[in-house]
């Protein structure tokens, strides 16, 4: 079968050539190039590899799992190679998620070029795909895999085979007589139409239909009164469902004679639901949506632990590539560790470790490069100086002169300010967080700037990290004063810091009588979770009037992150997190900042912006906007395999779902496990939970694969805040443990919220 995508893929001399196949070499170190065949395949969406022309192929990836296309000397792998190959002859595929890029090196310039402009062709074509193209895309990538010998066509021996791969158990004479019935040829085999006929048989949902009619007078189509109807019963849509549902209806019926009449067919309800207005994500939390005029302070900041590692914290490899992955997800506040280098180049990389090093000024040439990419709101650069006076000069040497403009060198208005600056006055600015020499008061009523001796809390070294922790673990030495770095700091370096000075915690009596507005201080995890326990109000206090960062144990050696939950309910802003290390936690933090346009700010709720706020995160008392929420978990669709090698394994899903927020609300329950099918499990389960502080509500829907002898494996998961949820019935899109796109797999909800806990509700 050919694309159903053919016709619509973006023609070109470069796609046609690609088709052929090209040698390259694949280069994975700088020992590590080998020689192999590269080929897009006819469907035009997948790329296959060899050893040699007409060996074995095996595919590669598929452009959809693309990101986008570097050219050579973006790459830090192929500069590093500059001697062997010409630079121009290389490019990079940089690909969703965690996944490795991919180094390539063609035989010329313009076979390169045509790799270069081919595949960003494709990944534009892709990234623009309606809905209807994406599952186009989907089936066809199942019927590749399918048919077995490739010849275009699907016997049913070869459709048995696909409905194990597609997680679907069913009787053989109920599977023969849907093939039958989609053979409308009578050729004994599938092809093009035939086979999304039998795709169509499989995927009938009674769920959806039910609900349908449930709102249908005649069972055909929804009026537009019945829908109206829908909209507000069920979606809790209000006032402006009239004018919603005229909206839906002319962007989801696919008849046009439906447009015109004002009614909505099962297929138009359908693809509705499935859209992206029928996510249980609001629409509306998307964009940026949030005042963003309000002081640093009063924003959660997506931040990173140790940015430039890619791996673990004792011999990972130090990368830009781990500050471009960074920044491209959403992260303001990334950290340097800056160590004297050799030829006067300052080096960065995880002292006292085997961690590789990278040039400080790459990395500074990365930031003004990818800044501002994904958001235009302001980068904080977390500076942890361990250099001599010369090197502390070219690193501001390369500070100013490489970021240019984009540098905050001094105050916006060359006037003290009373407070922090907004988001929005700030926007493509990088601030430099880092140790001072003198106030920003003397900053600016002095010319000149002198030498001396600076003293601030900065995150210590890995090896005097691991003594802090001990220290903060053992109740001997509680009283103990905190091992204080002093160092010699250049005054350049000094004048570069202006709204984020890093001063030492000694408690909050004295951070409230010493400190000023645009001073912050750093906490281990350990030292934040023993003052949130002890003194919960006063961290909430110190967090309204100043930033904070927390960053993980020097224990965490694997580069494992904490919940930082825990930190966000006491209004820590910075809460760093190790982002090469996907999980649960990272499930979490992805799930804040995928609201407000994803640009790295977040409002904190008004209570933790309050100087005279009383909440306690460890005991949140006198609750009013304490809420119940209802899950009914209704059904999934086309859940993928756990172990996709193992063809004859089909998942017994079941749902979880987790809330995480302030300890009383922190819960989690599940479905029972429907067996031995991934292809469309019906559960139709209710689950309840009450919750007293909803603002801080985090969700979490895990879908997991039963398995009694051990651990349930992982399918798929999604989060999201409950300020960004919807009510009614919803479809949730679910993604992988790294945080990419699982389409089609989905789960069917229902969303109900009510006020009050539930005795409250109930009497």
């Amino acid at each position: 079968m050919a694309s159903l995508l053919q016709g619509r893929l973006p023609s070109s001399q470069e796609v046609l050539l690609m088709q052929k196949g090209m040698m390259m070499r694949k280069v994975r170190t700088k020992n590590w190039k080998r020689l192999r065949y590269f080929k897009l395949q006819e469907d035009g969406m997948t790329v296959w590899h060899a050893r040699q022309v007409g060996g074995r192929a095996k595919a590669t990836f598929s452009i959809s799992d693309v990101e986008t296309v570097r050219k050579g000397h973006e790459s830090e792998l192929l500069r590093s190679l500059e001697e062997e190959f010409n630079l121009e002859q290389g490019f990079t595929i940089v690909f969703h998620g965690r996944r490795p890029n991919l180094d390539l090196v063609a035989n010329s310039v313009e076979e390169a070029q045509i790799w270069i402009k081919g595949l960003q062709l494709l990944v534009d074509f892709v990234t623009n795909m309606d809905q209807k193209e994406r599952l186009d895309q989907w089936l066809s990538d199942w019927f590749q895999r399918g048919d077995k010998n490739q010849d275009g066509r699907m016997s049913f021996h070869e459709v048995q085979r696909l409905l194990l791969l597609m997680n679907v158990e069913m009787e053989e004479e109920h599977a023969f007589q849907l093939f039958q019935a989609a053979d409308t040829s009578q050729s004994d085999t599938l092809e093009g139409e035939e086979f999304i006929e039998f795709y169509k048989a499989l995927t009938k949902r009674i769920e959806v239909q039910e609900l349908f009619g449930n709102f249908s007078a005649d069972g055909q189509k929804l009026t537009l009164l019945e829908f109206v109807d829908f909209l507000q019963e069920e979606q809790k849509e209000g006032e402006h469902a009239s004018d919603l549902a005229l909206a839906l209806i002319d962007r989801y019926e696919p008849s046009e004679s439906g447009k015109l009449r004002h009614v909505l067919s099962m297929d138009g309800f359908l693809s509705y639901l499935y859209s992206k207005d029928g996510d249980i994500f609001n629409p509306s939390c998307l964009p940026v949506y949030q005042d963003m005029t309000q002081p640093l302070n009063h924003y959660y900041i997506n931040t990173s632990h140790n940015t430039y590692l890619v791996g673990d914290q004792l011999c990972g490899r130090s990368s830009v590539e781990g500050y471009i992955r960074a920044l491209k997800r959403g992260c303001r506040c990334v950290e340097v560790d800056v160590w004297d280098g050799p030829n006067g180049e300052p080096v960065v990389y995880h002292g006292h470790t085997l961690t590789s090093r990278i040039l400080f000024k790459e990395v500074v040439a990365t930031l003004k490069k990818y800044a501002f990419q994904t958001s235009d709101y302001p980068v904080i650069l977390s500076l942890e100086n361990h250099c001599t006076w010369e090197q502390q000069g070219i690193i501001a040497q390369h500070l100013t002169e490489i970021l240019g403009e984009q540098l905050l060198s001094t105050t916006l208005d060359g006037h003290l300010p009373t407070q922090l600056p907004s988001p929005e006055e700030l926007r493509k600015k990088i601030l430099v967080k880092g140790k001072k020499l003198q106030t920003l008061e003397e900053d600016l009523e002095e010319e000149e700037e002198t030498e001396s001796e600076v003293e601030g809390e900065e995150e210590p070294e890995l090896e005097s990290q691991f003594e802090s922790e001990i220290q903060e673990l053992s109740p001997r030495s509680k009283d103990k004063n905190e091992k204080k770095s002093k160092a010699i700091l250049c005054p350049s370096l000094s004048a570069l810091v202006v709204y984020t000075k890093t001063v030492s915690f000694y408690n909050f009596t004295h951070s409230r009588e010493h400190y000023r507005f645009y001073e912050l201080s750093s906490f281990s995890e350990t030292k934040a979770k023993n003052l949130i326990k002890e003194t919960g109000n006063e961290f909430v206090l110190h967090n309204a009037w100043q930033l904070s960062r927390v960053y993980p144990s020097g224990l965490r050696t694997d580069s494992s992150n904490y919940n930082p939950q825990e930190f966000w309910n006491a209004g820590c802003q910075m809460v760093a997190m190790n982002v090469q290390t996907a999980g649960l936690e990272m499930d979490i933090c992805d799930g804040l900042f995928r609201q407000n346009g994803g640009c790295g700010y977040v409002l904190k709720p008004d209570f933790l912006r309050d100087s005279q706020s009383s909440f306690q995160p460890e005991r949140p008392i006198s609750p009013f906007k304490a809420c119940t929420l209802l899950i009914q978990v209704i059904s999934g669709q086309q859940l993928p395999k756990v172990d996709s090698t193992k063809e004859a394994a089909i998942v017994d899903p079941l749902v979880r779902v987790e809330i995480f927020g302030v300890r009383p609300d922190t819960a989690r329950l599940e479905t029972s496990y429907v067996e031995n099918n991934g292809f469309n499990p019906y559960w139709g389960q209710t689950l309840c939970f009450q919750l007293l502080v909803p603002e801080l509500a985090m969700l979490r829907f895990l879908v997991l694969d039963y398995n009694w002898r051990s651990r349930n494996d992982f399918i798929g998961q999604y989060t999201l805040p409950w300020t960004c949820m919807q009510q009614g019935y919803r479809h949730i899109h679910l993604l992988s443990k790294d945080g990419t796109s699982l389409h089609p797999a989905s789960l069917f909800v229902h969303i109900c919220m009510q006020e009050g806990l539930r005795e409250e509700v109930e009497s």
